[in-house]
């Protein structure tokens, strides 16, 4: 499985950061081992000078003591003291250099020992009277201490000798080491980074021709995909007649071909539903004249008896007209809530300016009796919508809250919410409300709380509002309790 770009890279950073690292381990390694070595080489060159300055200041002391015993020059004396010191420097100065090599400090100890006697015996000698006798007695008691002395000084000087070899070499091979590790952790780094280099190229090089060919698809695609938003743009501005030709074996192709089927199917049902929807306004003409035509004539008998028969009519009989006359008028009721209810929707929509404010007013005057009061504590916006409609809900509404109410006079309170894209209108009456149980069914056709022989009550005009609200997106929902009055809810687009 091919890895990704990023994950070739950072691969390849982590690869290369490694060897760098390793490599300037490497080198860190040789460079400090070859600054130990030097400090080593210069710490055995120290040792070399302080024994050779030893072996120099142990000679000079004899030959100041000979100086002065052979010469009678007591300066030699003066100089012979001046070296004691700077002998005890020496020596102590070896001790600190070679603390760290035991045999040396052994040799060391010994050569003390033997540097005390030699002073002490050439401290004997400033007492004598100087003469040739007495250097040739010093120089043939001296002697054997004075070989002890130089043989062991030679001794520590061969090893150091020995020690000088040994550093030079691991220092002269470290002095290699350190340029040539350098010079492969350079020449390395470059390697990887020349490599990490190509592989990128290569990689980008393949992405941007993946990309082109990505683009050209994206183009087809996209060509195609605004052929099926033309088609869709069409459907929805109700023309079914549009067709996709696109013949592509592929997804789109596919849904293209469902799109025909779905727009030929379309525009069959809608055919098919606009001539139900002509049949309907023909039945709703004919319910409107041919039954209503019958139904004025029953009227018109019943007023003809009443006012040509006068005192004639028995209070029983009176009571039986004034029973069928209501009869005939709730009749005529659900006849023109029936024919407003097939037409509620399907009206041609007016657009105008419409102020909701006055057209509340203009309202109540119409349904409200003047012994309520309307009232409006927030102010109604003004806004571009169908005015018949609104006004066919708001008069539905105020108008059963007036006539539904258990008091001759009440309050109605009609207030308005902006919630974005729609307007939320609230119509609240202070009657007897209604049952949380009856909440639903009062939008149902010929559902009535009332008795159903009551002729103001049809149980139409709740339905007409829920079908003239949905039709336009909106909702409608009831807020009530039994006794605490009842809220009206809907929405209305902008």
């Amino acid at each position: 499985m091919g890895l990704k770009l990023n994950t070739k890279i950072i691969l390849g950073f982590i690869i290369a950061v490694g060897v760098l690292l390793l490599t300037s381990a490497v080198s860190w390694y040789s460079i400090q081992q070859l600054a130990y070595y030097t400090q080593r080489v210069e710490h055995t060159y120290q040792v070399l000078q302080g024994t050779a300055n030893l072996r120099t200041h142990m000679r000079d002391a004899q030959s100041h003591i000979r100086s002065y015993l052979l010469l009678n020059d007591t300066s030699a004396l003066t100089s012979f003291r001046r070296v004691l010191p700077e002998s005890e420097a020496d020596y102590q100065l070896l001790r600190s250099f070679t603390f760290d090599n035991p045999s040396q400090q052994d040799r060391l100890d010994t050569l003390h020992r033997t540097m005390e006697a030699e002073i002490a015996y050439l401290n004997q000698w400033p007492q004598r009277t100087p003469s040739n006798e007495a250097v040739r007695e010093l120089v043939r008691g001296d002697q054997n201490r004075q070989q002890q002395l130089r043989s062991l000084l030679n001794r520590i000087h061969s090893e150091e000798q020995v020690l000088l070899r040994e550093r030079r070499k691991q220092q002269d091979f470290f002095e290699n080491t350190t340029p040539a590790a350098i010079m492969v952790s350079a020449v390395l780094a470059a390697i990887i980074v020349l490599w990490l280099f190509r592989k990128i190229t290569k990689e980008v090089r393949a992405n941007e021709e993946l990309q082109q060919e990505l683009a050209r698809s994206n183009d087809a695609v996209a060509r195609r995909i605004h052929i099926i938003e033309a088609l869709a743009n069409k459907v929805v501005e109700g023309d079914y007649s549009v067709k996709i030709t696109d013949q592509e074996q592929d997804s789109l192709g596919n849904l293209a071909t469902a799109l025909n089927r779905m727009t030929q199917t379309l525009d069959t049902s809608f055919t098919a539903l606009e001539n139900r929807n002509r049949e309907l306004d023909q039945f709703a003409y004919v319910a409107s004249h041919d039954l209503k035509a019958p139904l004025r004539g029953v009227v018109t008998v019943v007023k003809w008896i009443e006012d040509e028969l006068p005192h004639e009519l028995s209070p029983q009989m009176r009571q039986y007209l004034d029973m069928m006359k209501g009869r005939l008028h709730r009749l005529e009721d659900l006849i023109n809530g029936l024919l407003a209810y097939a037409r509620a929707g399907r009206t041609e929509q007016q657009l105008e300016e419409v102020s909701v404010q006055q057209l509340v007013q203009e309202v109540s005057e119409l349904v409200v009796p003047p012994t309520f009061r309307v009232a409006t504590p927030t102010p109604l916006p003004t806004f571009l919508t169908d005015r018949l409609s609104l006004q066919q809900v708001f008069t539905n509404l105020m108008g059963n809250a007036a006539k539904y109410h258990n008091r001759p006079d009440g309050l109605i309170t009609v207030t308005c919410q902006d919630i974005g894209e729609c307007y939320e209108f609230r119509v609240q009456d202070d009657g007897p409300g209604i049952a949380p149980q009856f909440h639903q069914k009062i939008f149902l056709m010929f559902q009535t709380l009332r008795d159903r022989h009551t002729a103001e009550s049809t149980g139409i005009g709740l339905s007409i509002v829920k079908r003239i609200i949905e039709e336009k997106k909106g909702t409608i929902h009831l807020e009530s309790a039994e006794g605490a009055g009842a809220s009206f809810i809907f929405t209305w687009p902008k």
